[in-house]
């Protein structure tokens, strides 16, 4: 018959090759135990490996803490039609457990409330939270890391406090690059939301400089900006294609995006890559799986959560991480739907 009792912290600490004591403080995060990472590690492996489930009252009164944190998102459509987010909730998920935490899931509609964010503070009862997707004229998130609060950013390049960072610019820059090598100088490009936000301010920006670089010349007549959904995608397509002549190339802001226009371009009667080239950003699950296989540049967000969560387990803790801002790379994803493969033979 199976053993259906609890795991013991006496069991995670025989595991792990520690004393209780050092368990205890490991799974409360009490301050000032002076544990080592390796050492905390290793107690956090241990606990995972044998499903210990922690006593949420009982850590949150050792620790004084809510044992909660939070992942905001600064436009609540962005929940309801993209793709990125639900990869970034499952990691932070996963890796949140490890270190005795939930996450609450909140949306920050209007930043520019004198509240906004102060609101969720106080009244969600979080330890800290991990912002995506923030806008370029934000002026709370600077404020609550004068007053030391944990927060974590993900996609804020220059951002004063601690963030996990692609380089947008760069990534934007390189997908559009790949289509000019491919001989294509009417390139299409659709945001995936409104410029005010400064993934997708970044992103547009690569893409200029490197049409601009190759003396192409930028043309906003090309340019269309799309509000997150597949549907939006389908509608900036919609209207590209409504005058001749028909650009040759788009660098879509996201995959999510680029499945609506391609859509679009079938729609029409155009073939994709023969008439229009395609390169989306973030490579979802499903893009390989796109008619045809989409080109995307790879964003990773099943990375950016843990390591987003690994920074704010931190600072929760009061011992900051050595680097305030980690870069991860955002390689190019080569297949079908931009021509390269057909280009080379």
């Amino acid at each position: 018959m199976a053993d259906h009792r609890p795991v013991t912290s006496q069991q995670v600490a025989k595991r792990a090759g520690v004393s209780r004591t050092t368990v205890s403080f490991v799974l409360n995060d009490v301050p000032g135990a002076n544990i080592s990472e390796e050492t905390r590690q290793r107690v956090l492996r241990a606990a995972a490996e044998l499903g210990y489930v922690p006593n949420a009252a009982a850590r949150s009164l050792v620790s004084g803490r809510t044992l909660t944190i939070g992942l905001v998102v600064a436009y609540a459509e962005h929940l309801k039609v993209d793709a990125f987010i639900p990869q970034l909730l499952f990691s932070m998920s996963q890796h949140s457990h490890l270190h005795g935490y939930r996450v609450l899931l909140e949306t920050v509609e209007d930043v520019s409330r004198p509240d906004a964010y102060t609101d969720l503070v106080r009244g969600k009862h979080i330890d800290g939270f991990i912002a995506v997707n923030v806008r370029s004229d934000d002026r709370q998130l600077p404020e609550l890391i004068r007053r030391n609060y944990p927060v974590v950013l993900l996609g804020f390049p220059g951002w004063e406090g601690y963030s996990v960072v692609t380089d947008g610019i760069g990534a934007g820059r390189r997908a559009t690059e790949h289509l000019i090598s491919l001989g294509h100088t009417r390139i299409a490009h659709i945001t995936f939301s409104p410029e005010a936000y400064v993934a997708t301010r970044d992103r547009h920006l690569g893409y200029r400089q490197a049409l601009e670089q190759a003396g192409i010349g930028y043309r906003s007549s090309l340019v269309r900006y799309g509000n997150y959904s597949a549907a939006s995608g389908y509608q900036a397509m919609k209207e590209l294609l409504r005058r001749k002549p028909y650009p040759t190339a788009l660098f879509a802001g996201n995959d999510t995006i680029a499945m609506g226009a391609m859509a679009a371009i079938h729609e029409q009667g155009l073939r994709i890559p023969e008439d229009i080239a395609v390169v989306g950003y973030d490579d979802i699950p499903t893009a390989p799986y796109m008619n045809p296989p989409l080109t995307t540049i790879r964003v990773s967000p099943v990375e950016q959560g843990r390591i987003a969560v690994e920074m704010l387990s931190a600072l929760i803790r009061g011992n900051p991480p050595p680097e305030r801002q980690v870069l991860l790379e955002t390689p190019l994803v080569i297949r079908e739907s931009c021509g390269a493969s057909k280009h080379k033979k």
